[in-house]
């Protein structure tokens, strides 16, 4: 009986819109966690704006990063937005699709700079950004991976 129920095109509409504003939450927090975080590190406790925002060039190097991210959001949104109508394995998802993974490889190569970055730079917390590094870089990986293992499937199936 629950099957039934969840094969309904309302509930899966419903879904689809939860996921929707799932990710625009997702989209919100990381911004404001970005905007905020800067300003409660040690070194920038008692700094003015200027002095945070201008004078740390991994900070803009971070925002600058940042950007293929919320474009892969964007795309994702848009994704799920064709799934609520059926259309995912349309020429318009596979295109969604392929931009994530042409994202997914650029925010690789920001981290491996960043990484380089950190690892250039003379820091008494190397270790904990090349671990958050790693980490990142691994699941950036995993989701450039199944973005071009679906984007084979969408192609498959025009």
């Amino acid at each position: 009986m629950t099957t039934r129920v969840l094969r309904s095109p309302r509930m899966k509409r419903n879904v689809t819109i939860l996921l929707q504003a799932v990710v625009v939450l997702i989209g919100i927090l990381v911004m404001a966690l970005m905007l905020w975080e800067p300003h409660i590190e040690g070194r920038n406790a008692h700094a003015t704006p200027f002095q945070i925002y201008f004078n740390d060039p991994f900070l803009v190097y971070a925002y600058i990063a940042s950007i293929p991210f919320f474009a892969i959001l964007v795309q994702v949104f848009k994704i799920l937005g064709y799934a609520g109508q059926h259309k995912v394995f349309s020429p318009a998802g596979a295109k969604a699709v392929r931009i994530v993974k042409y994202c997914a490889v650029a925010m690789i190569g920001f981290v491996v700079l960043g990484e380089a970055f950190i690892m250039l730079n003379t820091s008494d917390d190397r270790a904990g950004g090349v671990f958050i590094g790693a980490l990142i870089f691994v699941g950036w990986i995993g989701i450039a991976a199944i973005a071009a293992r679906f984007e084979k499937k969408l192609h498959k199936r025009l």
